[in-house]
């Protein structure tokens, strides 16, 4: 089985919509990718929320051990946690129903990426939605 991503004007079209993007695995060091990628995210106007339950506040935004702990709807849930973890995280995306799960750039799953598809969800896997929304401009 092969991943399939949206086309890239289905992309534009996604990140164009979303204004809320849950961030899993994000880290309070500014020296991380994913710190630095959410922190872009942020300046060009989405609202991040850090998932991780090791971290207090991240970018100014209180942070939240889990994607259930968020209130409200998400648009995307953008993840930075091994490949390894994917499937585990899909079944929590899946609780929350929110829109668009996206593994970021090097992340791959083929367990989580069907489980998502067979429920009907969107799946990007293995891009940088930093240098996606760069693309659109």
């Amino acid at each position: 089985m092969t991943i399939e991503n949206p086309s890239r004007e289905e992309i534009k079209a996604i990140l164009k919509k979303a204004k809320r993007i849950a961030v899993v695995g994000l880290s309070d060091n500014p020296e991380r990718t994913s710190y630095m990628i959410s922190e872009a995210m942020q300046k060009a106007g989405y609202e991040i929320i850090p998932v991780n339950p090791s971290v207090d506040h991240v970018l100014g935004v209180k942070a939240v051990s889990s994607l259930k702990e968020i209130e409200g709807h998400v648009d995307i849930v953008n993840v930075f946690r091994r490949s390894e973890y994917l499937p585990e995280i899909a079944k929590e995306f899946a609780e929350i129903d929110a829109d668009i799960f996206w593994a970021q750039l090097g992340l791959e799953n083929e367990e989580a990426y069907q489980f998502l598809k067979d429920k009907g969800y969107t799946v990007i896997m293995n891009r940088c939605i930093k240098v996606e929304h760069a693309l659109t401009k």
